[in-house]
């Protein structure tokens, strides 16, 4: 597999695209962007600094200080965000607010651009919201992740508890159901099935499907560019 390509995933909340995203990316030798996480970043910033979400000047002065990108963790076996907030962004206080930050147009805007430029040399994994629909609409693979809400409730819960986060399961089911409408509903970039897009429920399949029918997929578009190259 020579020729490189962007291969953008979205979907919703806890259905998996980081999980999917990473093990393509290892296995590829791909570069992995968790925009996700970019999102968050700028939300910790935000909270940190009190950032007043309802005062467009403000957000707009603070953007200019956030400069994002991630740092090889040799430790870990994966990337973190610049400035090392991982461990922060994570956590629920985060995630109660990550959705309404992400839906400030000024914020996607900033974080865009920066996603774009990451992807500019393709050999990319990217995975988020909006990658095949707004910040790669050309992309060569497009993955649209979903699951059952039960499934995805359980794994973000346990995820959590992995995490040694004291919450409990009403304040996940509450948390992902506000995500899923802030994202699917906000006027800027909202969460859309690109119609391009591959479909891949995983309410029933193991993390080694996964990875096995997307690298199937990853091989298809090969072939199809190798063989218009011709």
């Amino acid at each position: 597999m020579s020729k490189k390509i962007i291969i953008a995933i979205d979907g919703y909340s806890s259905c998996g695209k980081s999980t999917l995203a990473k093990a393509l990316a290892r296995k590829l030798n791909y570069n992995f962007i968790d925009t996700g996480a970019m999102y968050r970043a700028i939300t910790l910033y935000f909270i940190r600094n009190n950032v007043r979400l309802d005062e467009p000047e403000s957000v707009t002065e603070a953007l200019k200080n956030v400069n994002l990108h991630f740092e090889f963790n040799e430790e870990k076996g994966k990337s973190d965000m610049f400035l090392n907030v991982e461990q922060y962004i994570r956590e629920m206080t985060i995630a109660q607010k990550v959705s309404e930050v992400a839906a400030i147009k000024a914020v996607r805007v900033s974080a865009v651009k920066q996603q774009q430029l990451m992807g500019k040399k393709k050999g990319v994994v990217m995975d988020g919201r909006d990658i095949g629909t707004v910040v790669f609409p050309n992309a060569e693979l497009k993955i649209f992740m979903t699951a059952d809400i039960e499934i995805r409730v359980k794994r973000r819960f346990l995820e959590m508890q992995e995490q040694n986060q004291n919450v409990n399961i009403e304040d996940v089911i509450s948390n992902l159901q506000m995500r899923d409408y802030i994202d699917s509903n906000r006027e800027e970039s909202p969460l859309r099935q690109a119609e391009d897009a591959r479909v891949l429920n995983n309410s029933d399949m193991s993390q080694e499907q996964q990875l096995n029918l997307a690298l199937k997929w990853v091989e298809e578009v090969l072939s199809t560019k190798k063989e218009m190259a011709r």
